[in-house]
């Protein structure tokens, strides 16, 4: 490109011209190079983004062997046709939207692209293990929602990097994140215990799911250590239909019922529209606690008290752990655990 040329492309001697470094120092920052002083980084950096230069991906795979994007990974472990809510949940359950987001905001700075795959059946998951085995993306980050889910062992086993959304059900060598979910239910006891309810119950999530075992777990030993010998619960499956369908049991069941905790914010919501529609007021006749904080939290008449776990700083955290093992393929599996925090509203 020449300043008679307006039109032909940047290349990179351009950018080494504009950063005033070497050709070759432009290439190793580009192919992502670790020998080069991070202050030249942003420098050339700054060159590219003045300049507009879009790298050649063909030719930087052929240098890096890299394709320069990851797969996220959202499995299920029971087969689902495709009316069942598995597949219509993950473009409408806030949960995936924040994950994305905190992701992506970590991703394309690095000019790494991410691609949405889904795994439903076993047929999908052979088809998809051999996508990944050919090379076509650098790294895994796996949102796996059931225990069977036989997707965490086949990604150790084929040796691809790979980073879990949370506790493996059974112990694997592969790096994962996850929020204190046990820590989180307790919260919920403790705040539903100090606003005086005596008479408790809770909906769960899944209870195939190492998540909604914990929290669930985590609530009734809580409640225990307040005097609580039995808490009363209903499994429901993380949406909002099957929170208010749990509400209605617990109701029949259990009439009065003072407090609930509620594995979920959706199925929360779910829950304080049966309570309403059956002549509760929340928080007065019942109080209602949610966990995710997620925007169902905020839709809900009245606002809902609710636990935060910080998807969008783990799911970033994901994403940069798997970042580091793209880099250091033989770095040790690592875990992070996210404390999460109780935000109190009008719901209880």
């Amino acid at each position: 490109m020449s300043s008679n040329d307006p039109t032909a492309s940047p290349t990179l001697e351009h950018v080494a011209k504009v950063a005033g470094v070497s050709r070759a120092t432009v290439s190793r920052v580009i192919n992502g190079i670790r020998n080069v002083d991070p202050k030249i980084q942003e420098v050339v950096r700054a060159a590219i983004a003045q300049t507009g230069y879009v790298p050649n991906q063909a030719a930087r795979s052929l240098v890096t062997r890299r394709t320069n994007s990851v797969a996220l990974v959202v499995s299920e472990a029971e087969h689902r046709t495709f009316d069942d809510p598995f597949l219509g949940r993950i473009f409408t359950d806030p949960f995936f939207g924040r994950v994305v987001s905190g992701i992506l905001g970590v991703l394309r700075p690095r000019g790494v692209t991410m691609a949405l795959m889904l795994a439903e059946t076993e047929e999908a998951r052979t088809q998809l293990i051999g996508y990944l085995k050919q090379g076509h993306v650098d790294g895994v980050i796996l949102i796996s929602t059931h225990a069977e889910d036989p997707l965490p062992r086949l990604l150790t086993e084929a040796g691809l990097p790979a980073v879990l959304s949370e506790r493996p059900f059974t112990p694997l060598p592969i790096s994962y994140v996850d929020a204190a979910q046990a820590a989180g239910a307790k919260l919920a006891a403790d705040h539903l215990v100090a606003r005086g309810c005596r008479h408790v119950a809770t909906i769960s999530g899944p209870l195939d799911m190492p998540a909604s075992r914990d929290r669930l777990e985590g609530f009734r030993e809580a409640m225990a250590r307040h005097g609580h010998a039995y808490v009363p619960s209903v499994e429901g499956n993380f949406t909002q239909e099957t929170g208010e369908r749990a509400m209605r049991q617990l109701l029949g069941g259990h009439p009065d019922l003072d407090g609930v905790f509620v594995a979920n914010d959706l199925m929360a919501l779910g829950a304080v529209l049966a309570l309403h529609d059956n002549g509760r007021r929340v928080p007065e006749d019942v109080a209602v606690v949610g966990f995710d904080d997620s925007n169902a939290a905020l839709a809900c008449r009245p606002p809902l008290t609710t636990i935060r776990q910080p998807l969008e700083d783990m799911a970033a955290r994901m994403a940069s752990l798997l970042l580091e093992h793209i880099d250091d393929p033989g770095s040790p599996p690592r875990s992070v655990i996210f404390e999460p925090t109780l935000v109190v509203r009008r719901s209880a």
